[in-house]
């Protein structure tokens, strides 16, 4: 696909070069820009997700799509796209009119990862998106059966170590998120965990619980709720520090310096899309995600709101992130098939 326009760079001092040196052409336009902004949005505003529903994507666009249709004073319609490791939902975005009614509610996978698993996209992640707005962090966890004798992360390396390639820690597979972290794990931890990957994070858990597995790398927005239920019990979570509404359970980089790995979300947007709708879209999420309310409600769901602010810091982000993936891919050998 031939991308519409290219994305803002992801260095921000590009970005704000850029900003300066149209300063003077956008003061001019500005009672132009002005009218765009109070009639956009003019129809319903539709977010498409890479992820079925009841996922925890979807659950937290779903707590913001409401609210945001209040603000703007249009419907926030979710349409879910899921399969394809995320490619069939961002195809479709990346492919969507940039009209300002189309925005992509995507995470890492979409936007960073699949660029190191696959030798061939139908999107281009960097050119074919413009940034709009950073939503949430969504870290991942190493989790137990409530009843295991391994109640401590330290006590999982240990037994590991001590059976190399006994203990299984179950994951979505070797080439998503779940299973580079669990590769990571082992080559971080010096431990030799079976990993054994599944086709879902859901039937990895429904394996732990049922005593399949000894431990599994997910999601908390998809465990939470088993977690709180006291039907897992989370050991540690991938962040580089204690999570909010986690306080008690420690950070793999506590056991594992400098080790952090943790999923996101962040809503783009199809390049060519008016910057109204852009600079509109990511004030009323900023408010929206500072709003104590929402805050709880999605620490309920699993992921930590955090609006980096303007897309130009979203833009900056992404391309920490890519240098991120870049060595962590390096790291354990891992090549786009």
């Amino acid at each position: 696909m031939s991308p519409k326009h290219p994305l803002p760079s992801f260095s921000e001092p590009a970005v704000t070069r850029r900003m300066l040196i149209h300063g003077a052409a956008m003061l001019g336009a500005w009672p132009a820009l002005a009218a765009s902004q109070s009639t956009w949005p003019d129809r319903p505003v539709r977010f498409i997700l890479s992820q079925p529903a009841g996922s925890g994507p979807d659950n937290v666009a779903r707590l913001l799509s409401e609210r945001l249709g209040k603000a703007l004073g249009q419907p926030v319609v979710i349409e879910n796209k899921p399969g394809g490791q995320n490619v069939i939902g961002a195809q479709a975005a990346a492919s969507a009119a940039p009209d300002g009614s189309n925005f992509y509610f995507a995470t890492t996978a979409a936007l960073v990862t699949n660029r190191f698993l696959f030798k061939s996209l139908s999107y281009d992640p960097r050119k074919d998106f413009v940034p709009v707005a950073f939503i949430a962090r969504s870290p991942f966890g190493v989790m137990v059966r409530a009843d295991s004798p391994i109640d401590t992360m330290p006590a999982l390396i240990a037994r590991s170590k001590a059976a190399p390639g006994k203990l299984t820690l179950g994951n979505e597979g070797p080439r998503t998120f779940g299973g580079i972290i669990a590769r990571l794990l082992n080559a971080r931890g010096a431990i030799e965990a079976n990993l054994v990957g599944y086709a879902s994070v859901r039937t990895a858990v429904q394996d732990v619980m049922g005593g399949h597995a000894d431990a599994v790398v997910a999601d908390l927005a998809s465990s939470a709720s088993l977690i709180r239920d006291g039907r897992l019990r989370l050991l540690a979570v991938t962040s580089g520090s204690r999570v909010a509404g986690w306080d008690k359970v420690p950070a793999l980089a506590e056991l594992l310096p400098g080790f952090e790995m943790v999923g996101w979300f962040a809503v783009v947007a199809p390049a060519g899309t008016p910057a109204a709708a852009i600079e509109r879209l990511n004030r009323e999420l900023g408010a929206l995600l500072r709003d104590p309310e929402v805050v709880q409600r999605m620490l309920t769901i699993g992921p930590i709101a955090d609006h980096l602010g303007a897309p130009a810091q979203l833009a900056a982000f992404l391309g920490q992130e890519h240098a991120r993936w870049e060595k962590a891919a390096q790291e354990i050998g891992l090549l786009p098939e």
